[in-house]
């Protein structure tokens, strides 16, 4: 048995979400583990967030609100940077203001943490749109060992290390933030990072969080195209490719995947930004430039052929 110290500090951005918010920290005040603080930090914003959540700030001290300080960039990441930097807890986690979360989160995690020596511990999540889902079991079924053997499945996202399916140890954010140039994939380049520093976890089969869709997450306006969000998307792809190049952790498996997704984001010609971090020998250079090249025939080729096979 590990004995494990158990305040956990919960870190909540927030910006004009004063028709979401209130469910969500309803949600974090149900927890069944009670030993934890959540720090709300407003982005600037303008609705009436702050009069929606006065009387559960009132009523339960565990709940701080705060502004950002100007010293930290407008955005998710300089917020939930302000909220490390303040943090008193054991654990951090980050939940958004416009989700819920199980009653068993907190408490699941830390049980995890109790009978595994790990750093982080990875849980699965649900979307809803309208109706809100059915809470299910908090029961582990299934969980699995991670290590930096397994970075390629978070690179590509086989596994969904989402910012709110995580909770971590404190100490994995002594010498790391979130990049605050980022406006979308922030946690993505940011956990690479983190794991890629050789950290342990588990990965365990349970739905313990609850995101909403709509048009106006980050994620909604992404999917639209909206040119910040994709700029930063690019940003992030760079910055992952940089790191793990650093770090010697580039497979030709990841190799391939950030050629393949540099073809969406041609504009910025992120694939000779990418060429050109390698510094490769003329031939190797001109291979990978004909895989590119050629990459959208076979892509194409590939549909067509699982097309026919599936009828």
């Amino acid at each position: 048995m590990i004995t494990v110290p158990t305040k956990v500090t919960i870190i909540t951005a927030t910006y004009n979400r004063a028709h979401y918010i209130l469910e969500s920290l309803l949600s974090i005040q149900a927890q069944t583990f009670l030993d934890w603080e959540c720090l709300i930090i407003d982005d600037g914003g303008t609705d009436n967030t702050l009069e929606v959540i006065t009387p559960i700030l009132e009523h339960d001290r565990r709940f701080k609100f705060l502004k950002r300080p100007e010293k930290y960039r407008k955005g998710l990441p300089g917020c939930r940077n302000y909220g490390l930097d303040l943090a008193k807890g054991n654990f951090i986690i980050f939940f958004d203001d416009d989700d819920f979360v199980h009653p068993d989160n907190l408490k699941t995690c830390l049980d995890v943490f109790t009978v595994n020596d790990i750093d982080f511990c990875h849980y699965q999540k649900t979307g809803f749109e309208e109706d809100r889902p059915q809470i299910g079991t908090s029961a582990i079924t299934k969980q699995q060992a991670f290590t930096i053997k397994d970075i390629d499945e978070i690179v590509t996202q086989q596994i969904g290390l989402a910012s709110c399916t995580v909770m971590w140890k404190k100490h994995c954010f002594e010498q790391h933030r979130f990049n605050e140039n980022l406006f979308y994939a922030e946690e993505w380049e940011c956990y690479i990072r983190l794991i890629s520093d050789n950290l342990r976890g588990v990965i365990i089969d349970t739905v313990l969080y609850y995101n909403r869709k709509h048009a106006n997450s980050n994620t909604g306006e992404f999917f639209r195209n909206n040119p910040v969000r994709k700029a930063s998307k690019k940003d992030a792809i760079l910055f992952v490719f940089q790191n793990l190049n650093k770090k010697q952790l580039l497979s030709p498996s990841l190799m391939r995947y950030f050629i393949q997704q540099s073809l969406a984001f041609k504009e910025y010609n992120l694939f000779e930004q990418i060429l050109n971090q390698l510094q490769l020998p003329v031939f190797e250079k001109l291979k990978w430039q004909i895989f590119f090249v050629t990459l959208p025939l076979r892509l194409s080729a590939f549909r067509k052929w699982k097309k026919i096979k599936n009828t």
